[in-house]
């Protein structure tokens, strides 16, 4: 299995602007940084927690179907599914009708769902023979983004801005705060 961005989000969900405040940033001598930070924490919460916080274009690449009749989808918030493509022998694509399944975007993984007796298309290639385009997250707006994911933004990114060397010596390790941990807390996928 394999998760692929497709398309990156248009906006990130802190602006430059609310960084720089957050930082006390006057002027624009530090703006790559910044932006560079923005984007960096955005992309490590992401990945915490499995979820795309602004819309994103994914691309699920799978080997073949589970048992049961439905797939857990490794990305939260899907808001849509664009298409299912299984691949034959001779890579001919064949898209699997939308009618077949249903997205269940309230479960936690989001997943999809066989309607009535349908069964999974069967591809012909043993690897990589089924695609599923989505797309991901909250929404386009970084308004969009809960407030308690934004808030662990600026302080990731505040901490990252003050502790820029990845390691100091005779100094104890800058683990990433607690009070991240404890905002994002919430949004994690508990597995039992």
């Amino acid at each position: 299995m394999a998760l692929v961005l497709t398309s990156a989000p248009a906006v990130e969900p802190v602006s430059l602007d609310d960084a720089k405040a957050h930082l006390r940033i006057d002027g624009d001598g530090e703006d790559a940084i910044v932006a560079t930070l923005v984007t960096v924490s955005r992309t490590h919460v992401e990945r915490s927690l499995g979820r795309a916080l602004i819309t994103q274009g994914w691309q699920l690449v799978l080997d073949g179907w589970p048992v049961s009749p439905w797939l857990a989808l490794p990305i939260m918030p899907v808001q849509a599914v664009g298409a299912i493509t299984t691949y034959a022998s001779d890579d001919a694509p064949t898209v699997f009708a939308s009618d077949h399944y249903t997205l269940d975007a309230h479960s936690q993984p989001a997943r999809l769902v066989l309607r009535g007796a349908q069964s999974w298309p069967v591809p012909g290639r043993r690897a990589n023979g089924i695609e599923i385009t989505l797309t991901a997250g909250y929404g386009d707006a970084a308004e969009d983004v809960p407030a308690p994911l934004r808030q662990a933004l600026l302080l990731l990114i505040a901490h990252w801005y003050e502790r820029r060397e990845p390691v100091v010596l005779d100094a104890a390790a800058a683990d990433v705060p607690a009070t991240v941990a404890g905002l994002i807390a919430p949004y994690r996928t508990v597995r039992l």
